[in-house]
């Protein structure tokens, strides 16, 4: 019995190991290849003026869909921030989606809106509309009013409204830069494959807004928002460019996507589930590879989207459960193309990676950090296996973390202050020890928990002038 349960430990221990090993090898592996790829893309990008991607080649029409609920406090500064995009030909399209407090009074009286009547192709299922409006100010806006369905039922409905042959998501909370469109929407025109594209979000907490636009950019306050500003900056550093090379991108932030709206027409549109970003991303890729259509999905780093994150810590573990949440359901609709060569490096690679890594991997690392402490407890800690823990498990962590944030300053100079990305180091650090076991224990809680389809609502406060902080409710 003794020899059998000190085969376990030892097994468990090596199992543990490797697995940060492998995990945190694959996010340098990422990151290494994210930055090779992104100074190639910064060089290109240089070398372009702006006049020609404004001309005519480099261009397409685009709607930009904007779900609304309960948006009263915010939804008038992120239009501003919309309809002052550089580009030559887009409409914005807002759906109210049945919000209970005076988003649509607050729309109404601030953007001059008329009720028109606008026949509505229904070819994507979703709850009835209202009323259709345009505005007097603004003649490329649309407003959608229509009955409360969810966000994906709200952007089915928008994807029937739109008349232009792109869409773009964009949250309600959220800020474009300028050129975002410009640099996210060529690639449609470069190359016929593609078929959606997504850029890169930022936390916008603490920043200074002015006109619906982020003149200055500052690291948080609050230190639940410094971490979220880590984690954003490591994850869209080390999760999304390297999977353009296998053509294997399954995940593209709700938050700023483009998509070819004939394509997202062929698979239905959005489906009614929490994860509804990357749901429409996989079967986007089930679809166009059973089909035999040749077709590319692509991340573009250098179109930014600012969006507000929970400022609470209640908010932001609803928040991660949820994201869970609907990882685990994305992935087990599309169940059946996990390891099947069919669906080539999708099926083979980006898909076991998201089971083995992004949905199972908080079961694996919650279970090394109880198993290290019940180990000390119980006076079974092992020297060697408590240092390679330590090494694996925090340090390289700590690394990648603070690696992270040094390259994206460097890339993009985004912090004109040295004390910004000190603090941001400085809370790398700290967030190896206590956050991101918070946020891993959630996770696992949301592995037992995929069926769940609450949503849940965060207060909005306004982003015009110094953002502040986001509180939470139900």
């Amino acid at each position: 019995m003794l020899k059998a349960l000190a085969y376990f430990l030892l097994g468990f221990q090596l199992f543990i190991l490797i697995y940060f090993f492998i995990v945190n090898a694959i996010y340098t592996m990422f990151i290494a290849v994210a930055v090779f790829h992104i100074f190639r893309f910064m060089i290109l990008i240089r070398r372009e003026r702006l006049e020609l991607m404004l001309s005519n080649v480099l261009y397409r029409p685009i709607s930009i869909l904007v779900p609304a609920y309960n948006e009263e406090e915010t939804i008038v500064s992120s239009l501003k921030s919309l309809l002052n995009l550089h580009y030559p030909e887009f409409e914005v399209v807002v759906i109210n989606d049945g919000s209970t407090d005076n988003t649509m009074e607050v729309l109404k009286k601030e953007l001059k809106l008329v009720r028109i009547d606008k026949p509505v192709r229904k070819v994507i299922e979703h709850k009835p509309v209202k009323d259709i409006y345009i505005s007097l100010d603004f003649p490329n806006l649309i407003v959608v009013d229509k009955e409360n369905g969810g966000k994906a039922d709200a952007l089915n409905c928008g994807i029937n409204v739109c008349n232009y042959p792109l869409f773009c998501c964009i949250d309600a909370d959220s800020i474009l830069e300028e050129e975002a469109l410009l640099r996210a929407s060529r690639l449609f025109v470069e190359d016929k494959l593609v078929i959606a594209t997504g850029g890169t979000v930022r936390v916008l907490n603490n920043s200074v807004v002015k006109g619906g636009r982020v003149v200055e950019i500052k690291a948080p306050k609050k230190w639940v928002e410094i971490f979220q500003v880590i984690e954003y900056t490591r994850g869209f550093l080390s999760g999304r460019t390297a999977w353009n090379i296998f053509n294997s991108l399954l995940i593209i932030s709700g938050a700023f996507g483009i998509f070819r709206k004939d394509a997202v027409m062929m698979v239905g549109g959005y489906r009614h589930t929490v994860g509804e970003d990357m749901d429409l991303v996989v079967r986007l890729h089930r679809h166009f590879i059973e089909e035999k259509i040749p077709y590319k999905i692509l991340f573009v780093p250098d179109p930014i989207c600012w969006t507000q994150v929970p400022s609470d810590l209640k908010s932001l573990l609803k928040q991660r459960n949820r994201w869970h949440r609907g990882l685990i359901d994305s992935l087990w609709f599309s169940k059946k193309m996990f390891f099947n060569p069919r669906y080539g490096w999708v099926g083979m690679l980006g898909y076991p990676y998201f089971v083995f890594v992004e949905a199972l991997g908080p079961m694996v690392e919650f279970l090394g950090y109880l198993g290290v402490v019940l180990f000390y407890l119980f006076g079974m800690l092992n020297r060697e296996f408590a240092l390679l823990f330590f090494l694996l498990a925090f340090l390289w962590g700590i690394l990648i973390s603070v690696g992270s944030i040094l390259i994206d300053n460097l890339m993009y100079r985004r912090y004109g202050h040295f004390k910004d990305i000190l603090k941001l180091c400085v809370f790398s650090i700290i967030e190896a020890f206590g956050y991101r076991q918070l946020i891993v224990m959630e996770r696992f809680v949301a592995l037992f928990q995929f069926w769940y389809r609450a949503w849940g609502k965060p207060k909005r406060k306004r982003i015009e002038g110094r953002e502040v902080e986001k509180t939470s409710s139900a």
